[in-house]
């Protein structure tokens, strides 16, 4: 990580000559711009400004109506970009670059976006540090590798993909092997970004990979998952190879998650912790788990956000469909990890590798800290292939299934106010017509002829 006066330093010395200056938008990206870096020590370390359409907006960056927040009506105005100076950090994988993210204010009266994902994901590690616990967290960070450059497959329709491998590389060393000229930059080049990589490792696909990060309170988390994320795609657009974060590409290939980790801590007291419990599971946090399962359709559009993302829920490829919990079983929703120790933890295993990490993180929270405030019972764990299980609780199986839950989840509105769900349930409502407007290549292939 780096202080401003030593970039200031570095500035003077000519080594940094860029500072990008970024915000995070709705889909979890990194939007902004690039400083010279003289000026950015001058005067942009305290503000810059930007259209507020970036937090009303979809992948192609259009402009949906419906929007409470901006409109044409409204004449898309400013927001403030605040650097958070806590996150300026070296970018090695860039010449001469360096990073820092953003808090996004409003242009008038300073205060901040509330649909800001950033912010959402504030206002829950605030209610959570009011009642003294620090919600600490990680993601699995799973994604596609593929032969061609983005250029290519661009233009080439995005068809006749090839992935990086022919076989399925789970843990395979050899495979993996073949990949380092994109892996091993990665390693090194987050780590000397202040990112506390562990490892990566071949994933139960052909050309799939995962990227693990430590632990982190829930705003590293979220910030490490983003700006590693983006150094994936960068890093392997610079070997002429592309990644892709799509969870089902292919209907034949297993999909992409970002497993969710969490814990909750008073200090240095792990507060899930009970030794004397079943399972090691304090009272907290079987009333945290029951919110989280309870609540997880109202909030599955943040772990899942596109009509490609309910692709992936499909029985036989560890994707989960059922909202219970198990102590180590992959086919559940929720996972326990550690069982009986101090480093015990759930694990989410709904969410897609297309999730925003702080949304979902937020909605987890949210949706945790409900079930101690009602203090809810934890059902026992379910055991055995829970893909079977008729009496567990089912995920949403569509978008349009996880957009409702979201508009009428009284769990969400009440811990992220009215605003937030109805700017995030607007964005659900926008994916779902783009998609339903669109004659895809399997509507023409299954009835051109024959219909």
């Amino acid at each position: 990580m780096l202080k401003l006066d030593t970039l200031k330093k570095q500035v003077a010395e000519g080594t940094v000559d860029t500072v990008l200056v970024c915000l995070v938008d709705m889909q979890g990206r990194l939007l902004g711009k690039r400083f010279h870096a003289q000026n950015f020590i001058d005067h942009g370390w305290e503000e810059t400004h930007c259209c507020n359409y970036l937090l009303a907006t979809d992948l192609e960056m259009a402009t949906p109506d419906g929007y409470a927040a901006t409109s044409w009506q409204a004449g898309y105005g400013d927001y403030m970009m605040k650097p958070d100076l806590a996150t300026l950090r070296p970018l090695p994988w860039l010449e001469g670059s360096v990073m820092v993210l953003c808090d996004v204010l409003d242009h008038h009266s300073h205060e901040p976006v509330p649909h800001s994902p950033r912010q959402v994901l504030k206002a829950q590690i605030a209610r959570a540090e009011a009642l003294g616990l620090t919600p600490m967290m990680a993601t699995e960070i799973e994604f596609f590798l593929f032969e061609q450059s983005y250029d290519e497959i661009r233009k080439g329709g995005f068809r006749d993909l090839v992935p990086i491998s022919g076989y399925n590389e789970d843990y395979h060393i050899f495979q993996t092997t073949k990949e380092e000229a994109v892996m091993r930059p990665l390693r090194n080049h987050l780590f000397a970004a202040g990112i506390p990589v562990e490892n990566t490792k071949g994933e139960a696909e052909t050309g799939q990979g995962e990227l693990n990060i430590r632990y982190a309170d829930a705003l590293g988390c979220a910030d490490h998952h983003t700006i590693s994320k983006h150094a994936i795609k960068e890093i392997a657009w610079a070997q002429g190879r592309a990644a892709s974060f799509l969870p089902k590409w292919h209907h034949d290939k297993v999909g992409s998650a970002s497993h969710v980790h969490l814990s909750l801590w008073r200090g240095s007291e792990a507060m899930f912790h009970d030794p004397d419990s079943p399972h090691g599971m304090s009272e907290l946090m079987r009333q945290f788990c029951a919110g989280m399962i309870s609540h997880a359709p109202e909030y599955t559009f943040f772990l899942a956000p596109y009509v490609n993302s309910y692709k992936r829920f499909v029985k036989g490829t560890f994707a989960p469909t059922k909202t219970v919990w198990s102590v180590d079983n992959r086919t559940a929703g929720f996972r326990l990890c550690g069982e009986g120790t101090r480093a015990v933890r759930m694990e989410c295993r709904i969410g897609g590798s297309d999730l925003n990490p702080y949304l979902a993180q937020a909605a987890l929270i949210a949706a945790g800290l409900k079930g101690i405030e009602d203090k809810m019972d934890l059902a026992p764990p379910t055991a055995g292939d829970i893909y079977e299980d008729a009496q567990a609780g089912e995920i949403p199986h569509t978008l349009r299934d996880a957009t409702e839950t979201l508009r009428n989840s009284a769990m969400l509105r009440a811990a992220m106010g009215d605003a937030v769900v109805d700017h995030y349930t607007r964005c659900a409502e926008w994916e779902q017509q783009e998609f339903d407007r669109v004659v895809t290549d399997w509507e023409i292939a299954r009835g051109f002829e024959r219909a």
